[in-house]
This record gives C-alpha cells, structure tokens and sequence, in this order.
C-alpha cells in the first residue's frame, strides 16, 4: 500500500505530501483545485510519459516520490529478476528535468519505464473516465473475465502453444519461400557446381601453383646462375670451399694456444660446414631445376581457369571459390531434399495447430464456466446500488487464435426494465457507467492482489441511498485493501477514515494547489460545505454531524 506521497514542482503543485492510512482515504476539493492532478502525478509514478509542460517552474526539476509497503504480495522474483534491491518498504521515484529528460528509480536504482509500469500494475489500480471508456473495449473485458476466473495457469499454457505455432508457421514459411527460389534456380546452380566441382580446387592452392609457375618461367636463369655460383664456391683448385679447407690446419694450430683461439676453431670448423651444406642442396637444387614446357603449360592454363571463375563469381582468393563451392553443393542437396523436410515441418505446425487449439478450447471452457457468475455478482451489486432492473450478459464468439486466446468478449448491459441488452458504451450513462464500473471494481478487488485502489469521482451522477451504499461497498473494500477515493459528495466523504482537503493557495504570484489533513472541526465544517455552500447553515452542520456519525 502507499504509506506516503511527496510531489514537487508539479502542474500546480509546488510542494505536497501525504501519508494516506491503510483504510479507506478521501480527498476532497473545490472543481480545479489540483484532486485530477495529484491523479496524473501518481500515473507518472506507475510509469506514464512526462511532459515537461506539467513543471509548476520550468526552470526547476519535478520530483514525484512514493514509499510502498510491498510485503506479501509476491513481488521478491520480480524484483531479482530485475535486478533490483529488495525491501518491504519499496520507495518509487520519478524525476522531469527542465530540458524534458525523465528518469524513474525503484530504491535508487534507475530503471526503465517498461519495468516502472510492470511494477506499478502489481500495486495501485486507478479508476479514471478513461477507465469508463475503457470498459467499451473487448480485450479489457476479456481481462475482468480472466481475472474473475482465475486463468493465469490456462493463458500462460496458451501463450506458450501459440509462440510455438507462430514459430513455426514461419518455418514453415520461410521454407516455402527457400524452396520457390531454390526451384527457380537449381538448373543455374547445379551448372554452377559442376564447373566449380570439375575445378576441384583446394585451398591455398591457388598460391602455390602461382609460385611454382614463377619458378619455371626463370627455370634456366636459376639453373645458370646456380652453377655459377657453385663455380664459385666448389671450383677444384679456386673455389671457396678449396680455399677455406687450405686455412684448417693453421686454425687447427693455434688453437693449442689459448681459449680465445679455440673458440675462433670452433666458429671456423662451423662455417666450413655450413658453407658444405649449403653447395650441397644448391647442386641438389641445380640438378632438379629443368626445363618442363609441358607443366608450364598446364600451371598457366589452371591459374587461367581460377582467375576466369574468381571475376565471374566476383572474388578474389581460392579459398572464397571453395567457400562457395560448398554453398552451391548445399543449395543443390536442399534442393534435392527441402520437399521432404517441408512436409516434416508441416506435419509439426498442425501437431502444434492442435494443441494450441486443445489449450484455446480449454482456457474458453473455464472462462465461459464463470459467466453467469460474474453477471450475477455484478447484477446483484447493481441492484444494491439502485439499478434493480440491470442486467449483464456475457457474449461470445469465437475468433482465430491471437495472442488472449479464440474468444472475442462483448459485456452487453442494460439498466432499465424491457430494454434489450446492447454493448456497454452505447446504453450507460454517466450516473450507469460509475455504478457499473465500480460494481466491477468491488467484484476484482479480491481477484486481484492490488494493495491500493484508487477511485476519480466514482460517485459522478449518484446521490442519496445509493452514494450511502457505494461507500458502504467502498468500507468493504477498505477491509482488504487500501482505497483512496476522490469525491464530491458529503454521504461519500464522511466516511473515510483520512480526511484530505485539497485546495487553491492564491497568497503569492503564482496560484499553488495544496493539501491538508483535516482534523475533526475542519472536516465538519468541509462536510457542512459540501452539502448547502461555504457558508453553511445550522441545519448543514447537523447533517454534517449525523453523517460523520457525531
């Protein structure tokens, strides 16, 4: 439940606070006081979109702070799912900058509107004239149907069995549309892979064959220079090899003499044996080195192939014609195979059509199984509420499976004796309208784990009797949950347990709402107001009292 509100520099607002109690909270006001407007503030709370129009100054930030006792309402998960700290007194913050960027905040950690508005819905529902229009619409009377009976097991199940068809379908689909455009192209591919696959080329080939071609267009060139350098190197009376092998035997000598001269034996004996092998694999190379016109020839022409297929396929190395190679085959086998595994997909989507179908008949069935209830409770309210001759009728039909289900609801209602039922929107009036809607609100209340219910001049178009039972039925409420209630009438706004007086403050510049917790004496006097005027008689003070139960 709230346990207090704080607003600051909002609309007319510039400072407020209240600390509503866990029972049943009126407000009360003269028309155009700010009531509607701490209403908008609390919607900002539960995650509605800012306007920094609504800045009382604009050159100042808007702060709306609520502090929530949110212990045993089951919202621990949520709150570990979000990655939020957990505490039984939840504190939910919304800020509006002067430059119109709005930040939302649960205990301190900035969190995104989606998240504020999940939240929000766990903890205040608030009746508003937009409500009333609302209550026209099919999907929000399904919403009271699946509240009153219970099918959060049943839709969860439903949901799940139409992602999965969904999911499917379009598997289905997409396959469809592959398996078209793999028709259409399946001559052209298969000519493409059996070029490419006569090609059989291999990966970092490409660059191999360009080497080796090199090396045979410079064959004698590299043969003779080769030979000369082993003239060079291994000549028989001039050669380096000759030369170095006649200066051993003086390294060998002096190495006797010293650890330094060692050491230049050791590097000298090194070297002749490097410079040995090294003469011996360029006359190994030398010898290998011919002329072979016949594998030139065929190096040129397969380089010549690969560069033909790498423009036409618009590539550049061998490795993306084998990349590609291997795309065509797949397209090629799919081809071949795509029909059977469409059938296999196919045969799935109408297994999973079936049990979506299964689970929208058996969430139908339980919803249906609670109409008369729901009607009956809501007529017997109505009746109460001095509509004897109401009456509610629950339709259905039944639709293609969307996300809610296969039911489309239309509550049909009629307030007056020998009139047919018709869609709500067309038949009740505004006096209808209030007592119906808060019929309904009085039949969720216990379906639905709200802390806090708000009601925005609910008692519009009532009076007399019927004002005394609606906030009887408002007390009952009160018992389980907490209600805050916005009105206009005295029989309504004696019987809070809190008392709020919102007012206009025209003492500064600036016209500033505010509001006040009435003691005892004000609120006789506000309720004397309320019933003949701001000056009241005798009389309006002995009402006064008699409704407060003085």
């Amino acid at each position: 439940m709230l346990t207090n509100l704080s607003i600051t520099n909002y609309a007319l607002i510039e400072q407020l606070e209240m600390h509503p109690c866990a029972g049943l909270n009126m407000i009360t006001g003269e028309t155009g006081a700010g009531k509607s407007i701490m209403l908008g503030a609390v919607g900002l709370l539960l995650g509605n979109r800012a306007d920094t129009k609504a800045l009382f100054d604009e050159s100042k930030k808007c702060i709306i702070e609520g502090v929530v006792a949110v212990e045993n309402y089951g919202l621990k998960a949520f709150f570990d799912r979000e990655e939020l700290d957990y505490d039984p007194t939840c504190i939910i913050r919304r800020e509006i900058a002067p430059s119109g960027k709005s930040r939302a905040f649960i205990n301190d950690t900035p969190v995104k509107l989606d998240v504020l508005k999940e939240l929000g819905k766990t903890l205040m529902d608030i009746h508003s004239q937009h409500e009333n229009l609302l209550l026209g619409a099919s999907v929000y009377q399904l919403s009271l149907i699946d509240a009153f009976a219970a099918t959060q097991a049943e839709r969860t199940v439903f949901k799940e069995r139409y992602k999965q068809f969904q999911d499917l379908k379009k598997k289905v689909h997409d396959l469809e549309k592959e398996m078209l455009s793999l028709q259409q192209e399946s001559d052209y591919n298969q000519f493409q892979l059996e070029e490419l696959s006569t090609l059989n080329l291999e990966e970092g080939e490409q660059a191999r064959l360009e080497s080796e071609e090199e090396i045979l267009n410079h064959a004698e060139e590299i043969k003779s220079q080769a030979m000369e350098a082993l003239g060079f190197l291994d000549h028989e009376e001039m050669g380096a090899l000759q030369m170095l092998g006649a200066a051993k035997p003086h390294f060998q000598f002096l190495s006797r003499f010293g650890k330094e001269f060692e050491e230049l034996n050791q590097r000298f004996t090194s070297l002749l044996i490097e410079l040995k092998d090294v003469v011996e694999s360029l006359s190994t190379e030398e010898q290998r080195m011919d002329v072979d016109l016949e594998r030139s020839e065929w190096i040129r022409e397969r380089l010549s192939t690969i560069y033909q297929l790498q423009k036409k396929h618009g590539v550049h190395t061998d490795t993306a014609l084998v990349e590609l190679t291997a795309r065509l085959a797949d397209k090629v086998f799919r081809a071949d195979h795509l029909e059977e595994a469409l059938d296999l997909q196919k045969a799935e989507l109408e297994a999973a059509r079936i049990a979506l179908m299964q689970a929208g008949q058996h969430l139908s069935k339980k919803r249906m199984a609670i109409f008369d209830n729901f009607s009956g409770e809501i007529q017997a309210l109505l009746a109460q509420l001095g509509m004897e001759n109401a009456r509610i009728e629950i339709h259905r039909k039944e639709v293609p499976a969307n996300e809610s289900g296969i039911d489309e609801i239309d509550i049909l209602f009629s307030a007056n004796k020998g009139i047919a039922t018709q869609p709500i929107g067309q038949v009740a009036s505004g006096g209808e309208f209030s007592r119906l809607m808060f019929a309904i609100k009085y039949v969720m209340a216990d379906k639905m784990a709200l802390p806090t219910l708000v009601f925005d001049e609910i008692d519009t178009g009532i009076s007399g009797e019927v004002a005394l039972q609606m906030v009887r039925m408002m007390q009952k409420i009160a018992e389980k949950h907490q209600v805050i209630c916005i009105s206009h009438l005295p029989q309504v706004a004696a019987k809070g347990e809190k008392h709020y007086f919102v007012f206009k403050d025209n003492s500064a510049k600036k016209t500033v709402s505010k509001i006040k917790l009435l003691d005892e004496e004000e609120r006789l006097l506000e309720i004397a107001k309320m019933i003949s005027g701001s000056n009241p008689s005798t009389t309006a003070y002995e009402n006064a009292r008699e409704l407060l139960g003085k």
